[in-house]
């Protein structure tokens, strides 16, 4: 999988020495770690399994071409070759750029090369590679070996898609750098190519190295955000109604009294008041009806009870 560092404009990409046991992968990444300057190389680390072990180290090439206007850097890594390790080997592939298979030359290994290279196929379209698109390069490894299998037998058997192939003899350093030089080229070009459609989920962007300053890109002013409306102040409840006014008291007014009776002297001095009865006649003789009235009445009822009484 391509990774991109934007900060020192770095494309990097995964190359991947695939091939049987002792085929001479490991050969090949320690005769490139020698060779390449200090300043252009990580540190080579060993990941040491029961027979084998992996490899990986950061290659940075000089004279190999950019992706996009940025330099290229390749991680260089090995796999273990026995077929137990096979989770392993799956597992070194995924995200792998380009491929260089290591084939023994040894008459008595064409069946491992085989088995290998079908291996190989497996793995990619598990990681979701496609096989027949994948930047591959095979190296014919151990051509120094006596009765070595012939060229054309190895292209014949390993290579029907004709696709650029190498003789080598690793622990002397011939055909590494070419094979290598070769391979990188392969996935500069497929990469340019397919750069522009490639979706952005496959670029995975790199974190700067502590040395180096990230590229500090000016940020637009933040403007300072209103402030928050106030919360509403809550409404106080509301004052419990007076109390009903209590029905007033009945004015208790004084009784009447009877005026006292005036009693009139035959002969006075006084002059009389305008509005006593005896300046009118008409009171007058009311007043005696009255009392005739009286009289009559009291009569009567003596009568009535003397007369219950004589019975």
């Amino acid at each position: 999988m391509v990774q991109i560092n934007f900060a020192r404009r770095e494309i990097c990409c995964k190359i991947v020495y695939y091939g049987p046991g002792v085929s001479g992968k490991t050969t090949n990444l320690e005769i490139i770690h020698k060779k390449v300057p200090d300043t252009s190389k990580g540190q080579l680390t060993s990941i040491a399994t029961e027979g084998d072990r992996t490899l990986f180290f950061d290659l940075l090439p000089l004279d190999l071409g950019e992706i996009g206007g940025m330099k290229t850097k390749f991680q260089l890594y090995t796999v273990p070759g026995q077929v137990y390790y096979n989770s392993t080997r799956k597992l070194v592939l995924a995200g792998s750029d380009g491929i260089v298979f290591v084939a023994d030359s040894g008459k008595d290994r064409m069946d491992d090369n085989i088995e290998s290279l079908n291996n190989l196929s497996v793995n990619l379209r598990e990681n979701g590679f496609n096989p027949e698109t994948m930047a591959i390069v095979l190296q014919y490894n151990k051509r120094d070996l006596p009765g070595a299998l012939p060229v054309e037998e190895m292209d014949a058997k390993l290579n029907p898609r004709k696709i650029p192939s190498f003789e080598a003899v690793a622990v002397k350093g011939e055909g590494v750098m070419a094979t290598l030089k070769a391979v990188s080229k392969m996935v500069i070009e497929k990469m340019n190519k397919d750069l522009p459609s490639r979706p952005a989920v496959s670029v995975t962007p790199v974190a700067p190295s502590p040395e180096e300053k990230p590229v500090e890109t000016p940020k637009p002013p933040v403007e300072s955000a209103p402030p928050a409306p106030k919360p509403p102040e809550p409404i106080p409840p509301a004052a419990p109604p007076p109390p009903a006014p209590k029905p007033p008291e009945p004015v208790r007014r004084p009784e009447p009294r009877p005026a006292p009776l005036q009693t009139t002297h035959a002969h006075t001095h006084a002059h009389p008041h305008p509005h006593d009865s005896r300046s009118h006649p008409a009171k007058r003789s009311s007043n005696k009806a009255v009392v005739i009235a009286v009289v009559v009445a009291a009569s009567i009822a003596l009568a009535i009870i003397l007369f219950l009484m004589m019975k």
